[in-house]
C-alpha cells in the first residue's frame, strides 16, 4: 500500500556507526548496479533505532492508526532492523520513481501508484535481487535480506538517513531532484559498507498547500497523520466496514489511494516523467469506468486486477469505493448500475450504492433505497440507509417499514428530490 507511516518527525541524536575502512568502492559499485536497475536515487544508511521509532509509539499512543492492529502488534519489532536480520550492520535504501507523465483522467480516481500492470512490491524486489547477489559475491559470507514497504521496517526514516530526502508536511519522504512520487525498496544486510550522509533539512519553508489541500482534514498538525481520515486508509485498509457518514463527500471521485497532497506539492514540479513500463497506466483504471467495475462480477474483477494493488483491498471494498464515488460526481447516467448494486451480496456495497442514490436526489433513487431498507436484514446497512436518506431530506419509512413512503418534494432551488417541508427534515 502506499499509505507512509506518518508520525511526528522531530529530530533526535542517531546513534554512531563506524564504517569499516575499504568499504566505499563496494558501496558506490552497489549503488550504480541500483540505478543500472531502474531505481531513481540511492543511499546507504546505518542500522540503528531510527529517528522516528519514538515519535511512532506516540503515534500509536494517540490512536492515529486507526484500526490497523499489525501496526501495533508489530511496534517492537520496527524499533532495529535486526529484528527482520539479526546483525543487520547497513541497509541500501532505494527510490524507485513511478510517475510518467501521464495526466489524470477525469471520473472516478486510482492512486497514481496503482496504475500501472504489476505489484509494485515484486517489481522492486525483482530489481533489487540482482545487487543483493553482487553484494554476496563480493563478500560469500554476507546475509541480506530485500523488503519493500510490508515489513516491519521504518523505512522512510532510513531513506532520510541515506540522504534521499526530507519528511514533508504530509509525512512524504520528498527529494529536491525527484520529488515524491517514488517507493522505496531496502536490502538489510550484515556486511559493513560505507554510509551516505543524511538529509538534516527541510525544504518545505512555509508552504502549507499539501495541509490545507486534503479533503478529509487528515493532518491534525504538520508531520502528523490521522490515519482514521485519510483517503488512502479509508478506501485501501478499511475493506471490512462503511465509510464513515462524515468523511464520504470528502473522499470525492477517489475509488482507491489518493494523490491530493501529492498534486499541490511544488516540489513534485520536478518530478521525472518517465518510469519502469509496469508502472505505465493500464486502460482500465486510466481512465476508471466506474459503472463497468459494478456491473463486474468477482470473477471479472479478480482476472483483471491480479497481481495489482487493488486485488489486496478486494471486489468488495472497491465496488464500495466506486459507489460512493459515483455518488460524490452526481453521475446520474450511473443510476442503473447503483440500482442494481443495491442488491450486493456485500453490506457495505449496498449501504454505499444507497448513499450515492440518494445523492443523486432521483425520485426513482430515493423509491429504491426505501425499498431496499424495507427488506435490509443486516442492522448496520439499515441504519446507514436511514442515515444516508436524512441527509438528502428524504423521507425515512418509520420502523417497521410499510413501503409506502411518498416520494420526496422537490424543492424549490431545483434540486431534484430534496425535501421542503419540515417534517422530512431531523431535528437539530
Amino acid at each position: 500500500m502506499n499509505i507512509w507511516l506518518a508520525f511526528s518527525v522531530r529530530k533526535k541524536p542517531r546513534d554512531r556507526v563506524v564504517t569499516v575502512k575499504g568499504s566505499e568502492t563496494l558501496s558506490i559499485e552497489l549503488k550504480q548496479l541500483a540505478l543500472q536497475q531502474g531505481f531513481s536515487a540511492v543511499g546507504i544508511a546505518p542500522a540503528v533505532t531510527p529517528v522516528g521509532y519514538h515519535h511512532l509509539l506516540e503515534w500509536l499512543d494517540r490512536g492515529y492508526h486507526a484500526d490497523m492492529q499489525w501496526m501495533e502488534q508489530r511496534r517492537e519489532a520496527r524499533e532495529h532492523p535486526r529484528s527482520m536480520l539479526p546483525g543487520t550492520c547497513s541497509l541500501i535504501v532505494a527510490a524507485m520513481n513511478y510517475h510518467e507523465g501521464t495526466e489524470p483522467a477525469a471520473g472516478p480516481r486510482v492512486s497514481r501508484y496503482a496504475w500501472g500492470t504489476s505489484d509494485y512490491h515484486t517489481l522492486l524486489k525483482t530489481r533489487l535481487a540482482p545487487v543483493a547477489e553482487v553484494l554476496r559475491q563480493r563478500l560469500p559470507s554476507a546475509k541480506t535480506r530485500i523488503v519493500v514497504d510490508s515489513a516491519p521496517l521504518l523505512e522512510r526514516d532510513f531513506g532520510r538517513m541515506a540522504g534521499l530526502g526530507w519528511y514533508g508536511k504530509n509525512t512524504m519522504l520528498i527529494n529536491r531532484r525527484i520529488g515524491s512520487w517514488f517507493f522505496l525498496g531496502t536490502i538489510l544486510t550484515d556486511a559493513q559498507l560505507h554510509f551516505d550522509a543524511p538529509e538534516e533539512h527541510q525544504y518545505c519553508g512555509t508552504c502549507t498547500r499539501c495541509l490545507d489541500a486534503c479533503p478529509t482534514q487528515a493532518f491534525p498538525e504538520p508531520g502528523v497523520l490521522d490515519a482514521g481520515r485519510c483517503i488512502s486508509y479509508l478506501t485501501i485498509e478499511q475493506r471490512r466496514a462503511a465509510i464513515p457518514h462524515e468523511l464520504r463527500s470528502g473522499i470525492g471521485e477517489w475509488i482507491f489511494g489518493c494523490d491530493v497532497c501529492q498534486d499541490v506539492c511544488p516540489w513534485n514540479r520536478f518530478a521525472p516523467t518517465h518510469a519502469p513500463e509496469e508502472f505505465h497506466p493500464r486502460r482500465a483504471l486510466h481512465p476508471v469506468d466506474g459503472r463497468a467495475l459494478l456491473r463486474m462480477t468477482a470473477e471479472e474483477f479478480s482476472g483483471l486486477f491480479r497481481a495489482t494493488p487493488l486485488a489486496r483491498t478486494g471486489y468488495a471494498a472497491v465496488r464500495r469505493n466506486v459507489a460512493l464515488a459515483l455518488g460524490n460526481l452526481r453521475d446520474v447516467s450511473a443510476e442503473p448500475e447503483l440500482l442494481q448494486t443495491l442488491s450486493d451480496e456485500a453490506a457495505i456495497v449496498r449501504s454505499a450504492a444507497a448513499w450515492a442514490l440518494c445523492q443523486l436526489a432521483t425520485t426513482a433513487g430515493f423509491a429504491a433505497v426505501r425499498q431496499q431498507l424495507n427488506r435490509e436484514r443486516d442492522v448496520s446497512a439499515q441504519d446507514d440507509m436511514r442515515l444516508s436518506l436524512l441527509a438528502a431530506g428524504a423521507c425515512v419509512p418509520e420502523r417497521p417499514c410499510d413501503g409506502a413512503s411518498s416520494p420526496p418534494v422537490a424543492s424549490d432551488d431545483g434540486n431534484r428530490g430534496a425535501a421542503t417541508s419540515a417534517a422530512h427534515v431531523p431535528d437539530e
